[in-house]
């Protein structure tokens, strides 16, 4: 592992963040892929780069860019975001409908898209609807893309029988949107577990203030019990991922909202140990998103 990375707090000590850490989960907003009619939603100061002076301060050198919902199935601002931070060291999600063509999702594979995301915990504002999972899987299953679910858990539960039959690999946002005070003793998280006995199940280690109800004060306490499980449980196949810029936290007076350096901290105090921690933001990452691997030297 390099000491030229950047250094954050463990406990009372300071630590080295690995080259090569991903953080897997983030939005771009960017007005010049602004759709008309979608002001509402968007967000300004949230360009690639604002997000690499985030990116400098957590020490992270990759990341996975995921569509944001103003822009709908246009995945502009996600393949130009891409583009910007170099492919070598950024990936991105779309959100597509069944009627995209083939020419379309080779040119996205190209640009390094590598999964398709669902957000369907509130169906209301949601461009994308349950029944178009099965035949969109099917067709990025042979791009080696997976599909990525920001369901609630009792979505989870109702689905399963679906999510069985996926032929990809399935990601789940935010922990599985597992809620407090059940945690990993809703049944969400054994639905989960047994889909990932065929090895083609992660989970993003995400979003921790959408699974406590104990807020930045009280370091999301309430989220560290299911983020435990899921190392516990699928310890390669869970990624970590700032959610930045932290899009639901923000109507919150600004002493309450996320600080995204603050959670790369957490992981790390939920993990008891930066080995394992750094196997999440790096090899993990790396071959869920088809990364280079990192040499040994690098470690």
């Amino acid at each position: 592992m390099s000491q030229e990375q950047t250094q954050v707090e463990r406990g009372h000590h300071a630590r080295v963040i690995p080259q090569m850490a991903c953080d897997s989960h983030l939005h771009i907003f960017d007005r010049r892929f602004l759709i008309s009619g979608d002001e509402k939603e968007f967000l300004d100061g949230v360009t690639v780069a604002d997000y690499k002076k985030v990116q400098t301060e957590m020490g992270t050198s990759r990341a996975v860019i995921v569509t944001p919902r103003p822009y709908g199935v246009d995945n502009g601002v996600t393949v130009d975001a891409i583009a910007q931070l170099g492919i070598d060291n950024a990936r991105g999600i779309a959100v597509l409908r069944p009627d995209v063509s083939d020419t379309e999702l080779a040119s996205l594979d190209t640009a390094g898209i590598r999964g398709i995301r669902f957000t369907l915990y509130n169906l209301a504002n949601s461009p994308t609807r349950f029944d178009m999972i099965e035949p969109l899987a099917r067709r990025v299953c042979d791009l080696n893309w997976h599909v990525q679910l920001h369901w609630s858990a009792e979505q989870i539960v109702e689905h399963a029988a679906m999510l069985a039959r996926l032929p990809c690999k399935i990601v789940f946002d935010h922990l599985g949107r597992l809620p407090p005070p059940l945690g990993a003793s809703h049944p969400a998280f054994d639905v989960i577990r047994r889909l990932a006995e065929n090895g083609r199940v992660w989970v993003k280690l995400s979003a921790p203030y959408l699974n406590s109800t104990l807020g930045n004060a009280a370091h999301y306490a309430a989220a560290e019990a299911p983020t435990r499980s899921w190392i516990a449980a699928l310890p390669d196949r869970v990624v970590w991922g700032s959610d930045w810029p932290h899009i639901t936290e923000l109507e919150k007076p600004v002493a309450q909202r996320p600080n995204t350096v603050e959670l790369l901290r957490l992981l790390d105090n939920w993990t008891d140990d930066t080995r394992v921690s750094d196997r999440i933001l790096v090899d993990n990452p790396a071959n869920l998103y088809g990364f280079a691997r990192p040499t040994t030297q690098n470690k």
